[in-house]
Parts: C-alpha cells; structure tokens; sequence
C-alpha cells in the first residue's frame, strides 16, 4: 500500500508524533578530507571527490530512511541499485509513512542513532523543515543542472522527481473510461471515483483537487473550483471517500481514482497479469504536476551515507530508476541533452502537452488552508 504522502505547513495540520522505541546516542560521525565532520560537507569536493565520499559512507554502512515504499516511484529498486553498488544497508522505516511523520522523526529523534539520515517529501513539507533548520546544505554534482524553480537556493532540499494528476480506469469494470474531470461527473459513474487519501492530509488527493480547480475556472490561486467539483461529484453519487489503494484496485471497489500518474501506471503494470485492465490518462482539463523533493537530515547519524544518497538519487542511474518506475526525473531535460536518459522508459510515460507549470510556495500554502478549511464540508 502506497503512503498517503501527506501535505501541508507543519504548522498548519497536526499530526500525531512517531512512537519511539528503544533509542541510542548517535555513532560518532566519519570525517571529510581535511578532518572536519562529514556533517559539514556542502559538496562531494569535501571529501576529496566522490572516491573519498564513497569511503566514508561504506565505513558508516548504513543508511537510515524514512516512508519509502518500494512500490512508489520504483523505490525498491532504488534501494537495491545503491545497497548492491555501495554495500551500505538502508533501513527504511515506516514506508507507509507520511511527509509530516518524517520531520516528526528528524525532531523527535534528534541526536539518536535512529534519526533518519534522509527525508524524501512534498515540496511544502521541504519547505517547512529548511525554515525550521532541519536541514544540512548539500549540492549534488547535478544541482547546477536542476532548474531553478525546483530546488532551494542554499541547497537544503531540492526536487528528485513527480509526475501529473492522472485518472486510472479498471475497462473491464467500467464500460466507458473517463478521461476528462467533465467525464467524471457523468451518471455513468456511480460510486466509482476515488482519491489516494484525503486532500486535507495526502499529496496526491490535494493534487487531485488543484488539478480538479485548474479544469473548472480555477488558478493556482483559486483552488475553491476544485472544491466545488468534488461537492457536485458527491451530490451526483460518483464520488466514494474510500481511499484508493493496489488493494482496493484489484478488488473492484475503487474502479476509477484519480492520482499519480506514476502510481496509476505502475498498477497498470502490477495488475496486467491479475484480470485489471488497468487505463491511464492524464486529463487534458486540469493538468497538474507536482514533484517531490529530497533533503538531508542536519543532524543525520550518517552524514557521508546520506550525501552519498543524494549523489546516488541525481546520477543518471538514480534518475534513470525512477525513470523506470513511471516517475518524470528532475534532471530529465538534462539527460535527455546529455544523451543520458532511458529513452525507451521515458517513451511509456503518460502522453501530456505542454510544459508543466508550478504554484508558488505562498500559492500552495493558501490552497491548503481553504482545502483544510471547506473539504469536509463540500463531501459531506
């Protein structure tokens, strides 16, 4: 089961702390090429180049990560490919875990050796933990080559990869596949459409919305369109609050969601062989994409494995991974220039139009508020 992704200004939406278990002091930190402590580092450079990095993270061993699931983004073989070519183990804790939970672990765990080293989270969460100071200062060979708009300017988190709202359709359930929101609100679709969690709490169901607001009138301003398409998608009997997941897929109770395009492809995948004809479109009424983003922890127990992930994540093998797992790499544009890129990957992805466009931070943290605010009541 997917995590719920969640979204928000910490601030904004409480969320319950993360039961601790038995905790220790934090190992003493390895070092960088002139002695100084590995959590430091700003840059491979300081370990004396990648070579020295790579030493450092080994002697360290492990690396502690947070709310990865192995079916997300193709995060399973993520793990593998860097546990195979550096011998470093990652523990990864609670993969179905939320953004919130992770930054609940960096604060609640601070100076123990069960501290993630590394976050992966929704760009407002990114935002929140680098004004907290939650986050070390760390550029990747490949961070010149981000684009701008999608990483921070000290280089406390940056984007590694998204995608765009998608509908998912089950064509040996539903006689018709929707592929627009307008088609959604059809008589045709009965109780048939779901989210991946609740928009006030899950990124992907919050993207669903803003997706839903940009297909009605709406703006990266005005989310309140969005809103009122789910009211009159419950008021028509179309909309079901149970939260989408592979299980619910297979089974027949979610034949239509509306989420990730990643995710509603890698089920495409997953359920070929189980009787699920699963469908995917990205509707060309609301297109919205969203990425999500990387950070390291400012006081991880492994300083060196987690620098060494993050160079892992943004090289072309990283990026490729994703790549594969139906997720649009960060660096794409790059690699694709570079003659890099997995070109045959890149051709199963969902066909859009258009370059994607993203709100502000000030933008999303407004939507959110009238999200958290107005949902409950336009469903009800």
């Amino acid at each position: 089961m997917p995590r719920t992704r969640a979204i928000g200004a910490a601030g904004v939406l409480a969320a319950a702390a993360l039961t601790l278990s038995a905790c220790g002091a934090a190992p003493a930190t390895s070092t960088t090429a002139n002695g100084k402590s590995a959590a430091t580092a700003t840059s491979a450079a300081d370990f004396g180049g990648m070579n020295g990095l790579v030493a450092a993270a080994k002697k360290e061993g492990t690396l502690n990560a947070i709310a990865l699931p192995r079916d997300w983004a193709n995060y399973g073989a993520v793990i593998d490919g860097f546990t195979k070519k550096y011998g470093i183990k990652v523990q990864d804790e609670n993969p179905g875990g939320a953004s919130q939970d992770e930054l609940n672990a960096i604060t609640s765990r601070k100076g123990q050796d069960r501290a993630p080293d590394v976050v992966d989270l929704g760009s407002s969460f990114a935002l929140s933990g680098a004004q907290q100071g939650l986050f070390a200062s760390y550029k990747v060979a490949g961070f010149d080559q981000i684009p701008g708009v999608q990483k921070d300017s000290q280089a406390r988190w940056y984007n590694d990869y998204g995608g765009y709202i998608s509908i998912g359709c089950d064509a040996k359930r539903v006689k018709n596949c929707p592929k627009t929101f307008a088609d959604l609100l059809k008589p045709d679709y009965k109780g048939q459409v779901a989210l991946n969690g609740n928009p006030t709490k899950a990124g992907a169901a919050f993207g669903a919305v803003y997706a839903a607001a940009l297909a009605n009138g709406g703006s990266f301003d005005n989310i309140q369109p969005g809103i009122d398409f789910f009211g009159k998608l419950k008021k028509a009997g179309n909309f079901d609050p149970v939260q989408a997941t592979p299980a619910t897929i297979q089974k027949g109770e979610t034949p239509i969601t509306v989420d990730w395009d990643y995710l509603n492809s890698g089920y495409a995948d997953e359920f070929r062989d189980k009787g699920v004809d699963w469908q995917v479109t990205v509707p060309s009424d609301g297109q919205y994409s969203q990425y999500y983003s990387q950070a390291i922890n400012a006081s991880a127990p492994h300083p060196a494995a987690a620098r060494l992930w993050q160079e892992y994540l943004y090289s072309p093998e990283g990026q490729n991974l994703f790549l594969k797992g139906y997720a649009r790499p960060a660096l794409m544009a790059a690699m694709k220039q570079a003659g890099t890129l997995d070109s045959a990957a890149a051709g199963k992805l969902a066909a859009v139009s258009g370059v994607p466009s993203f709100p502000t931070p000030d933008q999303t943290d407004k939507a959110k508020q009238v999200v958290t605010e107005k949902w409950a009541q336009a469903v009800s």
